[in-house]
């Protein structure tokens, strides 16, 4: 292939242009804030479901307690309507008082063991509601910085994707005066190596790092200022300059 040395050093503004929207795409991928966030929606998902499970706890307590407390007002209610009868006089047979006195004595028994379960459930209750309201906290303050988290990440994108903006336009505005042959060739190299032209430099290809043989010098040495030339070793567009020691 031919082209103008012209043309040619036009590949390295245009590969170093690559180079920084490369720079860019990787600095989008791999920001810090990435990481954060998805470790903190883990985090706020398990509090989540942490959350659903107290809760659930809570509830299944408060129904419990519920009728707990239900239990001590019928047997209160009972206790309460014997004991009327007795004072009221209307038991007269002392078998009957008896059996009347025996049963108010043993519902109060009942209310009092009743009680003490209700009291017991109470507690826990207290502890599950407390436990709720200690994991809810830590889920929204997780979130809190999750969202912030978030609000870093938009604005570096919005960063990232401004400046690549920007080096597309410079990059269309240098590959709009480069000849669609070479430039077809340089995308084919680039696709395939991620750089597609380097500078030949005191005897080394920068793509590569690697100096070339005497041989392969003297081969571009005598090589006509308008053929493109190739690296032996990484097949890229080698461009010659001033700086290249031929």
């Amino acid at each position: 292939m031919k082209a103008a040395p012209a043309d040619q050093k036009r590949l390295l503004d245009l590969a170093e242009i690559d180079s920084v929207i490369d720079r860019l795409a990787h600095r989008r991928r791999t920001l810090p804030e990435l990481a954060e966030i998805d470790e903190l929606a883990a985090r706020v998902a398990r509090l989540a479901t942490q959350v659903i499970a107290a809760e659930t706890e809570a509830g299944d307590l408060a129904r419990e307690q519920a009728k707990a407390e239900g239990d001590v007002d019928s047997v209160r209610t009972r206790a309460e309507r014997d004991q009327k009868r007795l004072d009221s006089g209307q038991v007269s047979s002392p078998k009957d008082l008896a059996s009347l006195q025996s049963e108010i004595a043993s519902l109060n028994r009942r209310q009092s063991d009743l009680e003490e379960v209700v009291l017991e459930i109470m507690e826990r209750r207290e502890a599950a509601d407390a436990q709720v309201a200690k994991l809810a906290a830590e889920r929204d303050e997780l979130a809190a910085s999750r969202g912030a988290a978030e609000d870093r990440r938009d604005a570096a994108f919005a960063e990232i994707d401004k400046e690549r903006a920007e080096a597309q336009e410079r990059r269309a505005a240098v590959a709009g005066g480069i000849p669609a042959d070479l430039l077809s060739l340089y995308e084919k190299l680039r696709e395939q190596f991620g750089v597609g032209a380097a500078m030949l430099q005191g005897g080394r290809c920068l793509g590569c790092r690697t100096s070339l043989s005497i041989a392969d010098l003297n081969r571009i040495k005598s090589a006509a200022h308008d053929e493109v030339v190739r690296c032996e070793e990484c097949r890229r567009i080698l461009v010659r300059t001033p700086e290249s020691g031929l």
